[in-house]
């Protein structure tokens, strides 16, 4: 069953988040992943206001996508994400029918 990775981000850094942005592409990838969203650009219909960029990240497996998150490929990049943006990240398995 699918997974998604989920994140709403908002860049203080510009400069140092386009690196990771360049950078991390090949590894979701290389775990499997793709994107579905990613976009600075969506409309508030109800609840909290959202961080100003929503990326989502389609992975096999939940297995998958913790696997990326946690990998060793990942981790300089996730330390140059955090040092350039804040955010809200989360995994939510996909629904199957029936």
């Amino acid at each position: 069953m699918p997974a998604y990775l989920v994140a709403q981000i908002d860049v203080h850094d510009p400069a140092e988040f386009e690196e990771y942005r360049t950078h991390v592409a090949p590894v979701v990838k290389a775990y499997g992943g793709r994107y579905v969203v990613r976009t600075d650009r969506s409309v508030l219909l109800e609840g909290a206001e959202p961080r100003t960029r929503l990326v989502i990240l389609e992975f096999p497996s939940m297995d998958a996508a913790q696997r990326f998150y946690g990998s060793a490929d990942y981790a300089p990049l996730l330390q140059r994400r955090q040092a350039s943006a804040t955010s809200d990240i989360m995994l939510a398995e996909g629904y199957a029918p029936g």
